[in-house]
Order: C-alpha cells, then sequence, then structure tokens
C-alpha cells in the first residue's frame, strides 16, 4: 500500500462499494515526521476498546447463528439471547462512545471497506496520513485505523476529503463492507415502504 501511485490508490479506494451516510468520526492528521505502525503492531496502537469491540461481535455473530436452525420450541431460548445480545450492544455502544474525541470530531459523507469520506471547514494536503475513529451506532461498533488522503475537493459546506485506509484490521474491513450492505438495505425497505405508503 505504501508503495502505491496516487492513481493505484484511487483505483483501490473506488473497488470497495460506498454508501452516502452520515457517522461520527474523529481524524487526527499525523505530523509528516510521525511514522506509521506497522500492520502487524496496529492493535498495540489501538486502544482496548476498539480491540474487544469486535471481537465481541464476532462472537455475537457466530453465536446467534446456529440458533436460527433451531426447531419451534427452541424460539424463546433464541429470543431470550437476541435480548441480552442487545444489552452487550448497548453498553459496548456505551463505552466506544467514550473514545468519541470531540475536538477531533467530523462527519462523513459516505464510506465503505476501502476508505472514507470525510467532510471538513479546512482542507487537507493530500498524501496526509491521519489516525482515524468511525462510530458506527447503528450496528453498535466503532473501527480504530490509519488513513492517508487521497483528495481533497471544496464543497458548499466546506470541504469533502477522502481517506483510503492504509493500516486496518481485516475482521474491521470486514465490519465495515456489512455495515455498508446493512444500512442500504434498510434504506431500500424505507425508500419501498414511503412507495406503498404514497400509492
Amino acid at each position: 500500500m505504501d508503495t502505491l501511485s496516487l492513481a493505484e490508490k484511487q483505483a483501490q479506494f473506488d473497488e470497495f462499494f460506498m454508501i452516502s451516510h452520515e457517522l461520527n468520526v474523529n481524524v487526527k492528521p499525523l505530523d509528516a515526521n510521525t511514522p506509521l505502525p506497522a500492520q502487524n503492531q496496529l492493535e498495540d496502537v489501538m486502544p482496548y476498546a476498539f480491540r474487544i469491540a469486535s471481537e465481541m461481535s464476532s462472537i455475537d455473530t457466530a453465536a446467534i447463528r446456529p440458533l436460527r436452525n433451531l426447531s419451534d420450541h427452541a424460539s424463546a431460548l433464541a429470543e431470550y439471547l437476541t435480548h441480552q445480545s442487545k444489552k452487550i450492544d448497548l453498553m459496548m455502544s456505551f463505552i466506544l462512545q467514550q473514545e468519541d474525541e470531540p475536538q477531533h470530531r467530523l462527519s462523513t459523507v459516505k464510506f465503505g471497506g476501502g476508505g472514507v469520506v470525510i467532510k471538513t471547514p479546512d482542507p487537507i494536503d493530500v498524501g496526509t496520513h491521519a489516525e482515524i475513529k468511525l462510530f458506527l451506532t447503528e450496528e453498535a461498533a466503532a473501527i480504530f485505523c490509519f488513513g492517508e488522503v487521497i483528495t481533497c475537493h471544496e464543497d458548499e459546506d466546506g470541504y469533502h476529503i477522502a481517506f483510503i485506509f492504509n493500516r486496518i484490521r481485516e475482521q474491521d474491513q470486514e465490519l465495515l463492507v456489512r455495515a455498508s450492505l446493512h444500512l442500504q438495505t434498510m434504506q431500500l425497505r424505507k425508500r419501498a415502504k414511503s412507495r406503498d405508503e404514497d400509492a
């Protein structure tokens, strides 16, 4: 990733599906002299809450999946465990919100597995690296990663800045892909319902 040209990074960024959706995001641009951690050292610099959040999410998904195949007499158990899971999600969401730093808070324009586009009042130079925290409220999850600015465009509400993820855990990238598809499904259902009501 570090040796790719800007055009190659843009092509890699465009390979992933992106969804227009507003999320809270913390962006801390790094000094040009600050080295990025190696990919295998990412967890060493990651706040603990982010490490356990994705582990809990994958455990939860793996635990609930077999229950879907149980017969009707086990549906009460499945429902109970689903409610317990939601309680844990709410608690995890609260813990992750403590990692949100207001002085670095911005909003996304869109996001996907390859990167994120944020809106900001000030430009950020192409090539700038940043520490990024993405807060996925609907998924009761958050992502900690590093990104690099690949485009910076002026817009009516400030600047739209695209970051490609250059240090991100594979499971976090998968979570972003799932979250973007889940949000798209929700948007399509909402649109269909609105059409039905208007008919």
